[in-house]
């Protein structure tokens, strides 16, 4: 299993439109095929910058590869996050043991 995580912050205004349109538009990563357990977090920690966080799991590296490598994945990182995300981190887990 790997869980792939990602923080983050936007360039919109916090409640903005823009804001909401991008989130509503980051629903459709949970249908691509080998997404399991999707989940969209809003930061509560003041202890970081990042508004917002993605969650998400995968069966083996073969989803998650197929995951990265999905025309609908590889489009909203081009049209949406590359233009609305100032800042992220990513990191992606698999258990120990």
């Amino acid at each position: 299993m790997i869980r792939h995580t990602v923080a983050f912050r936007l360039r919109h205004p916090a409640g903005s439109d823009e804001e909401r349109t991008f989130l509503e538009a980051a629903l459709a990563l949970a249908d691509i095929p080998g997404v399991q357990r999707f989940e969209q977090l809003r930061q509560t920690s003041p202890k970081n910058d990042f508004s917002f966080g993605f969650s998400m799991e995968f069966a083996d590296q073969a989803a998650y590869d197929g995951y990265n490598e999905h025309p609908v994945h590889v489009a909203f990182v081009a049209q949406r996050w590359a233009t609305e995300v100032d800042d992220f981190l990513e990191l992606d887990y698999e258990p120990i043991g």
